[in-house]
């Protein structure tokens, strides 16, 4: 026979599960659909890509790696300038990071909530940083998609000129100035 305390426990959990799948959906709604089609990745692939790349560097007072292009700019390198091996490595990572995800929490990396994607890639960078310390020359697709992520930005257009200061070089150009306008000439060593 059932109980009230069994009863309401039951109800607790129904509620509980019911809005786990609530927050589970809200975060999978967060996560705008793609608004280009990748060429060396699938599309699951690309959303992971595209998650990842903002939280790694996320839209603050500057824009973002989503904002920035990075996902795409990742696609392009898998595509046109990795060699397959290197390919390879991040694709499977991002396939792990899957199925990691659904063992774990039961859903797709995309799907769940941040603190949950945030714990998730902790453990990557963790796990990385070991397999680095033991075997240098053993890559690690976390360290790899971490570097995309970076000189994806960072070479981006406001990557490198909001987030970073811009300075041209070499600067402006002044040509045949006089020698007493600039003083002495100098070197270095």
């Amino acid at each position: 026979m059932l109980n009230r305390r069994d009863a309401l426990w039951g109800l607790g959990l129904t509620i509980g599960a019911g809005a786990t799948g609530l927050a589970r959906r809200a975060a999978a709604a967060t996560v705008p659909p793609l608004s280009w089609t990748p060429t060396a990745l699938t599309p699951d692939q690309a959303r992971v890509v595209d998650v990842v790349a903002e939280l790694i560097i996320p839209a603050t007072d500057t824009p973002g790696a989503r904002a920035a292009g990075v996902p795409q700019f990742i696609d392009r390198a898998l595509a046109d300038y990795c060699d397959k091996d290197q390919a390879q490595l991040l694709r499977t990572g991002l396939d792990r990071m899957d199925a990691d995800a659904r063992a774990a929490h039961g859903d797709a990396f995309v799907a769940l909530t941040t603190p949950q994607q945030i714990a998730l890639l902790s453990s990557y960078d963790r796990e990385a940083s070991a397999v680095r310390n033991q075997t240098p020359d053993q890559p690690h697709f976390f360290l790899a998609l971490e570097d995309l992520v970076t000189v994806g930005y960072f070479t981006s257009e406001p990557g490198a000129t909001i987030a970073l200061r811009y300075d041209p070089v070499p600067g402006a150009y002044h040509g045949c100035v006089p020698l007493s306008e600039l003083g002495h000439a100098w070197a270095t060593r």
